[in-house]
């Protein structure tokens, strides 16, 4: 045993030297949250910067990987029997010896097999979920979200799904997403778009979603904060986006300010998040817009987006009654799941596993 305790030492101390001893490439960073696009996908705010490991090995089996930190990236093409080693200077002071290491895809049911495992619903659940409620359009925030941004201006004068889109786009080039940090302190959500203006200061999806469900309903568009949730209870990772009732398409459409993002049906028609999860469970066709992008870094690509990270987040779904508020919600769930989802329970959802209740249209 001693002995074995002493060659494990002895080949550590031969990694530490190896490392010492090359003249390894340096990128910056203040933030320990790392962005890694591994081949096609886009991992967003996935490595955690650990100076104390030496050195902090990322496995991959695709063909190019690119660490993406909040001031410096670096790429490298990843081949087998090859180490892919570089130092992340965290503050300017703490090196964290960090290597990519090539290793073969071992197949695990994925994301979306989890999602077609529990993609059904009962239409019989009768249990009553609160009635969902909107601010209305003299609420005095409303008002002043409406007058101080020029939302009028901004949405034009073309249709409604035209109008929807504008204020889409416009929410997503206004604040930008950085799911790492706490929104500021506000008083309201006018105010809280006014520090972010002002200050340049980010918003997590949850926020950002909150701010585009109160610039529609500023508008007279009824809307809702939805937050997408995984099976697992200890992924703390869900996205939160937006569903907008078209009065014209009369449908709820798919809205995430984050990603800038909606999507479509083979048609080019608008979806709904009900029809999305559908045709993932169904393998049916599904196009995403294609100026999807994250803070205009980095495109999205469906692959990445719908199949894998929203595969993962549209297993149950979560919605707050009153509109902009967070007092109460109601929960959506698949068949096959028993209980309440653990993070849920602060606002004591009600329950239901059916679909036709919770997205019932806005009286």
């Amino acid at each position: 045993m001693v002995k074995k305790l002493r060659l494990l030492f002895f080949l550590f101390l031969i990694g530490q030297s190896l490392f010492a001893q090359q003249k390894l490439p340096v990128i910056n960073a203040n933030s320990k949250k790392v962005d890694i696009k591994d081949g096609k996908d886009f991992k967003k705010a996935t490595w955690t910067i650990v100076p104390e490991a030496k050195p902090d090995i990322y496995t991959t089996s695709s063909k190019r990987v690119t660490f993406y930190t909040d001031l410096d990236s670096i790429s490298f093409k990843i081949k087998p029997n090859k180490l892919c080693n570089f130092v992340i200077l965290l503050n300017g002071k703490d090196s964290a010896f960090t290597q990519i290491k090539y290793e073969p895809e071992v197949y695990t049911p994925g994301y979306l097999d989890i999602l077609k495992k529990g993609s059904k619903y009962s239409f019989d659940d009768k249990r009553e979920i609160t009635k969902f409620t909107y601010k209305p359009l003299n609420d005095p925030d409303l008002i002043i979200i409406r007058r101080e941004f020029k939302l009028d201006s901004i949405i034009g004068t073309g249709n409604e799904v035209s109008q929807m889109l504008s204020l889409l786009h416009w929410v997503h080039n206004s604040f930008r997403h950085d799911g790492t940090k706490e929104a500021p302190k506000y008083s309201s959500i006018s105010n809280l778009m006014n520090i972010c203006v002002k200050d340049h200061k980010t918003l997590d999806c949850g926020t950002l979603a909150t701010v585009l469900n109160n610039s529609y309903l500023a508008l007279g568009f009824k809307s809702r904060r939805v937050v997408c949730l995984p099976k697992d209870s200890t992924d703390f990772d869900c996205h939160s986006i937006n569903t907008v009732y078209s009065n014209t398409l009369k449908k709820w459409l798919w809205i995430d300010p984050t990603n800038d993002a909606y999507v479509m049906n083979e048609k080019g028609e608008l979806l709904s998040i009900a029809e999305v999860r559908e045709r993932l469970v169904n393998d049916k066709p599904l196009i995403l817009n294609p100026e999807a992008n994250w803070n205009h870094i980095n495109s999205i690509t469906k692959e990445y987006y719908l199949y894998n990270y929203m595969a993962k987040n549209l297993y149950a779904f979560e919605c707050f009654v009153s509109g902009g508020g967070e007092s109460q919600s109601n929960l959506l769930l698949p068949v096959e799941y028993k209980g309440i989802i653990p993070r849920t329970k602060i606002y004591k959802p009600k329950c239901t596993t059916n679909p036709t209740l919770f997205w019932a249209k806005p009286e």
